[in-house]
């Protein structure tokens, strides 16, 4: 019983310490705990400035370094065709022969007009000798007065001029014939035709019987034979106008083809056509291929890993810090505890680096990654981080 009251008086002080304890502060003067929000903590990378040494794959077309279609130069039939596609021949093999009777028969008319000439020349020599004889008896006689009367040393003075005259007008013809011979000549030898230069026939498209002529600009025919040098090619490479400022006559330029995966093959570039194509926006460049295995053939398209590079080193941003809204491409910069906006323009990318040009400069903290919720004069903590070069 005594253990009963005991607990009864326990439980009663409790509750009277708890009474006092909460009737000693009143409930709507409790203190607050929550502390004021900070600025917020965005992760900031630093500017970075290094050469910029990448490589770009563009597209590029090996060609012959010389390529010729062949027309006869006169008209004629086929009498033999010494080659065919595929053959391959030096400079000066015949390649066909034609006929032309006719031609035959220029060349012996040619040649009587030209026999025909050195006789009158002859016959003129002959009468100016004759005439030159006469003038210089009567020019002797003349001294004599009353022998030869002075009318008749004239008239033989002007007859001697005329007959030299007639020389000269039969040297002349005689070398018009010459010419006109030489020519008929010319145009026989033109019924052997011959390689320009050294290489393969890739076409040919007559046989012999066949009646062929010479081209012109508006009658377009179809070529006798078609003759391509391939020990050597170019490779024509269109490169985009930001890329060729500081391309280099003599660098070594890789490329690939597909008929031979997992192989590189380089020329040397030799050619640049210091003119941009309005149409595409972009500079022809011929690189020299050498081909004495005949492995490349032209025609065939290739990948070229063109380098870029620039004469100054570049600075570098990661990827993600470029934000880009509808009218600006910029990055987020935190100078003071405050952000600000950088516009840039964004070059080549260098692994996770993007090449940027704008109003920054090496060390500068940027926003690691750029948005635009990130105001510009917001007041932020940073943590740096370094990027991954």
């Amino acid at each position: 019983m005594c253990d009963v009251f005991r607990l009864l008086g326990i439980a009663l002080i409790a509750t009277a310490v708890v009474s006092c304890a909460g009737s000693g502060t009143p409930s709507g003067d409790a203190p607050s705990t929550t502390a004021a929000p900070g600025p917020p903590t965005i992760d900031v990378v630093r500017v970075v400035e290094q050469a910029l040494d990448v490589e770009l794959s563009l597209p590029g077309e090996l060609t012959a370094y010389q390529m010729v279609a062949i027309y006869p130069r006169v008209t004629g039939f086929v009498k033999s065709v010494a080659v065919d596609r595929g053959s391959r021949v030096r400079a000066g093999d015949v390649l066909a022969i034609l006929e032309a009777p006719e031609v035959v028969a220029q060349r012996s008319e040619a040649q009587s007009k030209l026999q025909a000439a050195e006789a009158q020349l002859a016959a003129a020599r002959a009468r100016a000798d004759a005439d030159k004889g006469t003038f210089e008896r009567y020019k002797a006689a003349s001294a004599t007065p009353g022998v030869v009367a002075g009318n008749d040393v004239v008239i033989a003075e002007k007859t001697a001029d005329a007959s030299q005259s007639q020389i000269i007008s039969a040297q002349q013809t005689v070398e018009a014939s010459r010419q006109a011979l030489n020519a008929i000549r010319d145009m026989e030898g033109y019924l052997r035709v011959t390689a320009p230069f050294a290489g393969v026939i890739t076409e040919r498209n007559v046989h012999p019987g066949a009646l062929v002529g010479p081209s012109s600009a508006t009658t377009a025919s179809t070529p006798m034979l078609r003759l391509v040098e391939n020990n050597r090619l170019r490779l024509v490479v269109p490169v985009p106008e930001a890329y060729t400022s500081e391309v280099r006559v003599g660098t070594q330029i890789p490329f690939s083809v597909i008929a031979y995966p997992g192989q590189s093959f380089s020329g040397k570039l030799a050619r640049i056509a210091q003119a941009v194509d309005v149409s595409t926006r972009t500079m022809a460049i011929e690189v020299d291929v050498t081909n004495n295995d005949a492995r490349l053939a032209p025609g065939t398209f290739c990948q070229v890993r063109w380098p870029v590079r620039r004469s100054k080193p570049s600075l570098f941003v990661p990827s993600t810090s470029v934000a880009a809204t509808t009218g600006r491409t910029f990055v987020i910069r935190v100078r003071g505890g405050k952000t600000e906006w950088v516009d840039v323009r964004t070059g080549l990318t260098s692994g996770p680096l993007v090449e940027v040009f704008g109003d920054l400069s090496p060390g500068d903290e940027i926003a690691g990654r750029g948005t635009d919720e990130l105001r510009p004069g917001t007041e932020v903590r940073s943590r740096e981080s370094k990027p991954a070069i």
